[in-house]
């Protein structure tokens, strides 16, 4: 059982927290590229409880500064995006994306004021279709080589979503393998030609068996859970039969994210990220193994489930999460339709903005779960000790964590664990972005 003062450890993320201190040591995503594309590219973000504004100046650097201007706070997101940088509306300071006050142009003739005011900038960069942000004093990692970071930009897509409760409830959901055959039960399988984008509706590799009947069927997977350089692998094993057994193998990517397969040819890697205690960002890459992406599709996907600009879902608790008594007697486990973010959303959702975990009861299904926050425990002593947590890699160590390997198949019962290694590796093979890595 877990005490009032761990969970409180867990789940507070705002600067000075043991959470919120761990998470600052990692590049956190803060924008998708394409929310800075038009004619003025500037965003208010919230990340980690903290109050900033995302630009890009006219020469195309980011810039991310504390959104409070240094004069008397007035809000730069409304600034004008002019002469190198990001100007007030108030009295007209400009700041560039170093945090470098360039103007005052209010003050006399000849002051300089602007040499001794500066606002605090912060690292960006830009991966994956995300614009990523370090909030940390010093150095910031390197990023790892991930698939979502080694594949071309043909061959990524990125979106996010807004989830109203703490990260970490979020995040574990996408953890616990024994969930999907009920809060993701469909009563019917669809063709499986007509799954391009969407979560387990394809079938599964090395078989023409649909996901949606595996979990349906085979309820009770066992599961495996083991240390990985990236944080834990997690293999998820439904027994069809003596001969046969389905084989779904995940990954906890440390702190915040984690690595599924979507099909045989596509994996979803997802950061949940906190804008506060209270409420989250899901950003997902999909990348493609074989041919490049049809980002077009899945942009149109996705943008029927969520609104711009912040990307709220249409379908919340606002509506019910659509939910529908007579769909969920015939057609599916919730009654919340067939987009399975609904699913996820309501589950995570429904524990409150922040999780109560002295009243939960942990199960053997949940051992991942279980895990990971042993992890978060022994990272953030580690921060308190002034050591570096797992994860935070310099550049030697990040060209090392590779991957992860993701896979749903259905293969030997006896020699599983040799099988699903192989379906990664010739996947790998049919990709050519993957064996230009490996060279």
């Amino acid at each position: 059982m877990m005490s009032a003062e761990q969970n409180r450890r867990l789940t507070q993320t705002g600067p000075g927290t043991p959470g919120g201190e761990l998470l600052r040591r990692y590049w956190q995503p803060i924008a998708l590229a394409e929310e800075l594309a038009g004619q003025r590219p500037v965003r208010p973000v919230r990340l980690l409880g903290q109050d900033l504004v995302l630009f890009r100046d006219e020469a195309g650097r980011l810039g991310l500064l504390d959104r409070d201007c240094p004069h008397r706070n007035a809000d730069l997101a409304f600034g004008r995006l002019e002469d190198g940088g990001l100007r007030c509306s108030f009295h007209g300071w400009l700041f560039d994306a170093t945090g470098r006050c360039l103007e005052t142009p209010a003050e006399p003739e000849g002051s300089r004021l602007c040499d001794r005011i500066r606002q605090r900038a912060y690292p960006v960069a830009e991966r994956g279709g995300i614009i990523w942000a370090y909030l940390a004093e010093g150095e910031p990692p390197a990023f790892p080589a991930l698939d979502c970071f080694a594949a071309p930009d043909s061959h990524v897509f990125a979106f996010k979503g807004l989830i109203e409760c703490n990260w970490l409830q979020a995040l574990e959901v996408g953890i616990d393998p024994a969930h999907a055959s009920f809060l993701h039960r469909f009563f019917e399988d669809e063709d499986a030609a007509a799954s391009y984008g969407k979560q387990f509706r394809a079938a599964s590799a090395d078989s023409d068996m649909p996901m949606t009947r595996v979990l349906r069927e085979f309820p009770r997977p066992r599961i495996e859970v083991e240390p990985a350089p990236h944080g834990l692998r997690i293999t998820a094993l439904r027994r069809l039969s003596d001969s046969h057994t389905h084989v779904r193998v995940t990954n906890l990517v440390f702190p915040q994210a984690f690595a599924i397969p979507l099909s045989a040819e596509m994996t979803i890697t997802q950061w949940h990220v906190p804008v506060d205690d209270g409420n989250c960002y899901w950003y997902a890459i999909f990348t493609s193994f074989a041919a490049p992406v049809d980002k077009v599709r899945m942009r149109e996907q996705r943008l029927a489930l969520y609104e711009l600009p912040d990307y709220r879902p249409k379908v919340g608790r606002h509506n019910a999460y659509g939910f529908d008594a007579e769909e969920q007697q015939r057609r599916t486990y919730t009654g919340m339709g067939e987009d399975i973010n609904v699913h996820d959303q309501w589950a995570v959702e429904s524990q409150g903005r922040i999780q109560d975990r002295t009243r939960e009861h942990l199960a053997s299904s949940d051992k991942a779960i279980a895990a990971n926050r042993r992890l978060l425990f022994r990272a953030m002593e580690a921060v308190e000790r002034g050591e570096r947590p797992l994860m935070a890699l310099d550049e030697a160590a990040a060209t090392g964590v590779t991957g992860p390997a993701t896979m749903d198949g259905i293969g030997p019962t006896e020699g599983w664990e040799r099988y699903w290694p192989e379906v990664d590796r010739r996947r790998r093979q049919g990709a050519p972005w993957a064996r230009l890595a490996a060279e």
